[in-house]
């Protein structure tokens, strides 16, 4: 039964790409415009870039790769802050209390405001770490605090009663009842940390990445590889998304919400 309905769901996607594929080969039909190429144009246009590349000689791959290292950087970044700093908030609220006139109007600040001072302050690959770190940290934060914050005070008190450390309690109990909420906050920053990357890659200045391929092919009036940059943005934040699904999916088999 499984079986099929994974069948069932590979046909209903591949439709709808068809169908999303007429339409827009209709709509290219319809406005006539050197600016709106149509499908089979961009697909020319990918496979050049993947084997030829671009002005510079960079490949398509190549700038994937680039953004992508760049991206996993700052996910780790932000992972290895946000997660420690969001349990010690949703366990003692006193730093809570220390932390969140601090951490909350920061949090309103869009990540791509920060991109003139990163650029003036950092540079390299610290810039776009940067950048990233602050995209993913405020939701993986927050789903942190708001998982410690749903976890059953039932237990806590029968691990309290049976003597467990509080330690113990954070590591066996408080933690990996809020992992769900910890995976869920992971995912919706990654998909922020690309907006970031991308952002940030148009105005870093350096010649790689698909957001600066993105940014001199639209100077280029070169619609279609602006196209293929962006259709290999969702590629690539596609697979990333499902392979955290296929991690979630494992690691919460008594979910059953969760499908990859």
């Amino acid at each position: 039964m499984q079986i099929l309905r994974k069948i069932g769901n590979v046909l209903v996607g591949c439709i709808a790409i068809a169908a999303f594929l007429i339409v827009w080969e209709a709509v290219t039909r319809m406005m006539a415009s050197p600016f709106l190429p149509g499908p089979y144009q961009v697909f020319l246009a990918m496979i050049k870039m993947a084997t030829v590349g671009d002005i510079d000689g960079y490949t398509l791959e190549y700038h994937a790769l680039v953004s992508l290292y760049r991206v996993l950087l700052g996910f780790g970044v932000a992972s290895i802050t946000a997660i420690p700093l969001g349990l010690l908030m949703g366990v003692k609220p006193l730093v809570r209390s220390f932390a969140t006139p601090v951490i909350e109007p920061i949090r309103f600040i869009p990540p791509i405001a920060w991109i003139p001072l990163s650029i003036i302050l950092l540079t390299g690959i610290n810039r776009y770490v940067f950048i990233i770190w602050i995209g993913i940290f405020f939701p993986v934060l927050l789903d942190t605090i708001a998982g410690v914050k749903r976890t059953s005070i039932t237990m806590v008190n029968m691990a309290k009663t049976f003597g467990a450390s509080n330690n113990s309690i954070i590591r066996r109990i408080i933690f990996p009842s809020a992992l769900p909420e910890v995976m869920n906050g992971l995912r919706v920053g990654l998909g922020i940390g690309w907006m970031c990357i991308v952002a940030a890659e148009m105005i870093g200045g350096e010649p790689l990445g698909l957001g600066r391929l993105i940014l001199k092919y639209a100077n280029l009036l070169q619609i279609d590889v602006v196209i293929v940059g962006m259709i290999t943005i969702g590629i690539v934040g596609l697979v990333m998304n499902y392979l955290l699904l296929l991690l979630e999916r494992r690691m919460f088999r008594w979910r059953v919400e969760v499908r990859a």
